[in-house]
């Protein structure tokens, strides 16, 4: 059966770059349909940045209550109902997928529950759910399916013993030691947020640092605060043999510590993500990859006319906000109201406690570079605000040139870090310096003066240190 509309733009994925795309064409007037295979907010908002901020805000808590004396009292017998915990973050996901579907409502977008195979540019056919057997047509197709997690071939996903953040999220039961292959973003997450609790957890990376993207600084700081929650972090450590068990998962260690065997109750695989291409394109059509990634133009546009793609199918960086604008900007290239605008610095951030976040280079990449910069730094210990609050761990750190005073880049460790960052990345976008954030009056007391004392130990003025 042919659909009798006619879609200006057929989307098939509804996570932030699907749903942003149809929601955005909605706006400009356009008839738009989004086929998801699951729900509307795809893997961040069902399965990965919303409920696990869900989690992460549980621990924060509990930890803060565990700690309470330090504010003039004390909470007793503290009982932690781990299923509860993630029910939460489950009902918080469902909230925010129902606000979606809301917001297609809203901008007059349908919305279809099934998997979409795209046959050519002005075709889509819907191969399961209610409209099942069903054939859209339109002008455009935009294909927007993501990625997944990574696995290993040798080793089965069982959501008990091996887990991928997906299963992770989903768990009943909290696992009593766990081991977390990839200490990137998703593997520092889920340490913080299970050895919160009481798991007994092992981070394990190949690279020399945990958020090895990161600033050196930010990196071995984040480390060394782990390690004081507790966390047992294994850097430049290779796993060299898994064994999973009916009881529990073996590993075979080769690292710093030498050839070890470790045995725990689970094993979390947080070692990436991969194109989630696979049945979304008809094999008549020779779309052109890079990596298993779609390439795409300057206007999203692969190499068949009139079929974008965007998202993380078109590659790194995997960040939901950068999805988002990237289905935003093609949008708005391919119905003409506005050229796509290229991204140039963005914002990275990871929300363990501390958070980490940072925006353009760091100093590795500037020495590398052969770029003349100086360093302004400031740290939350000499905040008023944050001692207050008790959270004075972390530092702000801006790079600078230095014969212009350009930021280059801004790194925060710190509480309050992912919320912190956006001041740079606007100063970033409007090519200020850092002598315009430090002449830029902050409230006091407020942990954003970090940022104007940071800008000002640029040039050796910062005064509360």
């Amino acid at each position: 059966m042919i659909s009798e509309t006619t879609y200006d733009l057929i989307i098939i994925g509804g996570g932030p770059a699907g749903y942003a795309a149809a929601i955005r064409a909605g706006q400009l007037g356009k008839k738009a349909v989004c086929v998801e295979m699951e729900r509307a907010g795809g893997t961040c908002l069902n399965w990965g940045c919303i409920p696990s901020k869900a989690l992460l805000k549980s621990a924060e808590s509990f930890q803060a209550a565990l700690h309470s004396e330090v504010f003039g009292f004390s909470c007793e017998e503290i009982k932690v109902d781990f299923g509860k915990v993630i029910r939460r973050s489950r009902k918080v996901a469902d909230q925010m997928g129902s606000g979606i579907e809301f917001l297609f409502k809203k901008n007059k977008v349908d919305y279809i529950v099934g998997k979409g195979l795209v046959h050519a540019a002005g075709m889509v056919e819907i191969l399961d759910g209610e409209k099942a057997g069903t054939y859209l047509k339109g002008i455009n197709v935009m294909i927007a399916t993501g990625c997944k997690p990574r696995t290993l071939p040798e080793v089965s996903v069982d959501g008990h013993r091996v887990m991928t953040s997906r299963e992770a999220l989903a768990m009943t039961e909290q696992p009593k030691s766990i081991a977390i292959m990839g200490a990137g973003a998703i593997g520092a997450e889920f340490a913080y947020f299970l050895n919160a609790f009481g798991t007994k957890v092992t981070l394990i990376e190949m690279l020399p640092n945990i958020l090895p993207i990161e600033d050196w600084e930010i990196s071995e700081a984040i480390q060394k605060s782990f390690t004081a929650q507790g966390i047992d972090c294994r850097v430049n450590t290779r796993v060299d043999g898994i064994e999973v068990g009916e009881d529990s998962v073996q590993l075979t260690l080769a690292g710093e510590k030498g050839d070890e065997q470790l045995e725990f109750d689970s094993l979390l695989l947080a070692i990436g993500v991969v194109p989630n291409l696979e049945g979304s394109v008809s094999d008549k059509l020779n779309l052109e990859t890079i990596k298993g990634y779609l390439k795409v133009d300057e206007r999203y546009q692969t190499s068949e006319k009139n079929i974008y793609a965007t998202g993380d199918i078109i590659g790194p960086p995997w960040l939901a906000h950068i999805a988002t604008y990237r289905a935003i900007q093609a949008v708005n290239g391919m119905f003409s109201h506005s050229e796509p605008v290229p991204i140039d610095a963005f914002p990275g951030c990871t929300y363990c406690q501390p958070q980490v976040a940072s925006i353009g280079i760091t100093e590795e990449t500037a020495k590398e570079e052969g770029i003349d910069y100086k360093i302004g730094k400031f740290p939350f210990a000499a905040s008023g605000k944050a001692v207050a609050v008790n959270h004075s761990e972390g530092f702000v750190k801006v790079i600078v040139g230095k014969k212009y005073g350009e930021i280059l880049g801004a790194h925060i460790i710190g509480s309050d870090a992912t919320e912190l960052i956006t001041e740079y990345g606007l100063a970033m976008k409007m090519e200020a310096t850092v002598d315009e954030i430090h002449g830029t009056i902050h409230a006091h007391p407020t942990m954003s003066e970090a940022l104007a004392e940071a800008a000002a130990a640029a040039h050796g003025e910062a005064i509360h240190i």
